[in-house]
């Protein structure tokens, strides 16, 4: 008697892309060669997968990282053979930091054929192995359900992150009668023990002195209210991680006092006003450059919770290291604290807000801000200004992605996180990300204003996103900020060598015109280098909603 779950006879592109449908996959990205013309054929009767053209592989993986860490859907991409994939390493390292849950896929020459070293030839797993969680080849076609199904598992389990699947063009290309298989997803919205929760609870209560480091769990899970609450019942101030790769917490919260950066001595001055950091699902005190001071004072303990037990005592030790869904935690942690805490609690946290008051977020971004009362006169435009008014511009929902280096060095004490798609950042610190990610996240979300901030350097690394975003017709804004060279670089020779007369970081001979170069993808562009210029001109675009505008900012190196 037949097996009931056969289906009929399927081609394995076909079954590919049903058994992506089936698991959620509304999009995919990609960049084809000749090893990906079956899927290519086959898309020809799938228009439900919404297919997206970008123009080169790690644009690719870019705009699908956008996507999916905006969406919280997982998300496919389909890139080129050997040399395709080497193109999209780099963004694949950074989907990898990021946690993104994406299928990354690769056409294969057909099996035997590779034996004979064709053009493009090389073996796939092992340039994927390092930045994917895993790595696989199909041999059969009876398999490819299978290893989808897995892959889909895989890459959305806690701690989520990209997978890579290659696909030889003869599974492709062959019929089979496949079992399609179902659908598995790993709930991992789990809450520790009870005991595990009193000790937590008990030792926060205890310090003398606590800071909370806000990361990025708070806004994967969603727990933006119930860290805010968190931060009121303990009267507590708030840091977020070193890395602000996105938004973290609400930055108009009185508790919020800002975030840490990346400078050992900094942080190691910051911390030691405190005896006890709670870090909510953060990265612990990653930092850039190597510095003989640690950032950690001895005296600042460390109690930890999340779902990446691999952050969890890997540089600092922690006290207590809770493996739990960040909202889950804070929904039961809270009530406990209020049961726990004495009848002193309330005021004391009351009395704790008064005095972060004058040093909050809200304090910091009025008096910086009242510095920067009158329009700058001179021209090309100061940084810091044009960071603040770009923010008190921008429609209250709106989104900021972020690769500005040093050009939006002081964004963040201007834009206030309001809920946790407000802010997407770079996580890898390899550039070219921001441009093509910022298409990703206004695709994921078409109601809001996107606006990607960039600098003239990251740009050049992946200035064809700007075509897809055309194609698209996306009512987003791209904002260039034209210091005309790798300014950071720049910074750090000097800082670090005592060096002011860099070599190989600039484009000045001859300059870049990244106005002309947008037009070139089909996108409005305009060039601005003073206050009003600026003004007028986001007005403009901002006003623009059947398709995407560039400005292109001369500021001060």
């Amino acid at each position: 008697m037949p097996d009931a779950r056969v289906s009929n006879t399927i081609t394995g592109r076909d079954a590919f892309l049903r058994v992506l449908s089936d698991e959620g996959v509304v999009k995919m990205f990609g960049n084809p060669g000749t090893t990906e013309l079956p899927i290519m054929h086959a898309l020809s009767s799938a228009p439900e997968m919404g297919y997206v053209l970008a123009l080169q592989e790690a644009i690719v993986i870019a705009m699908a990282d956008g996507y999916a860490r905006a969406s919280g859907k997982l998300v496919s991409c389909n890139v080129h053979v050997a040399p395709g994939l080497g193109n999209a390493i780099g963004s694949i390292y950074t989907s990898f930091m990021s946690g993104t849950p994406m299928i990354v896929t690769a056409g294969q020459q057909e099996q035997g054929h590779g034996l004979t070293e064709p053009l493009l030839y090389a073996p796939l797993i092992p340039i994927a192995t390092p930045v994917v969680k895993w790595a696989t080849e199909v041999n059969r076609i009876e398999d490819l359900p299978r290893i989808l199904r897995r892959a889909a598992k895989v890459a959305t389990t806690a701690p989520t992150g990209p997978v890579f699947i290659s696909l030889p063009g003869d599974i492709l290309n062959n019929e089979a009668a496949l079992d399609l298989g179902h659908s598995t997803r790993v709930d991992t919205a789990v809450r520790p023990s009870d005991a595990a929760l009193e000790q937590l609870a008990r030792r926060l209560l205890g310090a003398k002195k606590l800071v909370i480091l806000a990361g990025h769990e708070i806004a994967t899970s969603d727990a933006f209210a119930e860290a805010a609450a968190l931060a009121e019942i303990l009267g507590a101030p708030v840091l977020q991680q070193t890395v602000v790769h996105g938004a973290h917490f609400p930055s108009e919260h009185p508790a919020f006092i800002g975030s840490l950066n990346r400078d050992q001595k900094y942080v190691r001055r910051v911390l030691s006003d405190y005896d006890l950091m709670f870090c909510v699902g953060s990265d612990v005190l990653k930092m850039s450059v190597l510095s003989e001071v640690e950032p950690l004072p001895d005296t600042t303990k460390v109690v930890m919770v999340g779902l990446r037990d691999w952050e969890m005592g890997k540089n600092f030790p922690a006290e207590i290291a809770l493996r739990a869904d960040v909202k889950e935690t804070l929904k039961a942690l809270v009530p406990l604290l209020k049961k726990l805490g004495d009848a002193s609690l309330a005021e004391r946290a009351k009395a704790s807000l008064a005095e972060i008051a004058p040093r909050n977020w809200t304090a910091q971004r009025a008096a910086r801000k009242a510095k920067l009362a009158t329009p700058p006169a001179k021209k090309p435009l100061p940084a810091e200004w044009l960071m603040m008014r770009l923010s008190e511009s921008l429609p209250r929902d709106a989104i900021i992605v972020d690769e500005g280096l040093t050009s939006a060095g002081s964004l963040l004490s201007y834009f206030p996180f309001r809920d946790r798609n407000s802010f997407f950042g770079n996580v890898s610190g390899g550039i070219g990300w921001g441009i093509a990610a910022a298409v990703g996240v206004q695709i994921a979300e078409p109601q809001r204003r996107v606006v990607a901030l960039i600098g003239d350097g990251s740009a050049m690394y992946s200035i064809q996103a700007l075509w897809t975003a055309a194609n698209q017709k996306l009512p987003m804004t791209f904002l260039i900020c034209n210091n005309g060279g790798y300014q950071i670089l720049k910074n750090r020779l000097k800082l670090f060598h005592g060096n002011d007369q860099p070599i190989g970081m600039d484009f000045k001979d001859p300059p870049i015109d990244a106005t002309a170069l947008a037009k070139g993808f089909g996108v409005p562009a305009e060039r601005v280098d003073t206050a009003a210029g600026f003004d007028a001109a986001l007005a403009r675009s901002l006003a623009k909603k059947d398709g995407p505008t560039l400005i292109e900012v001369m500021v001060k190196s």
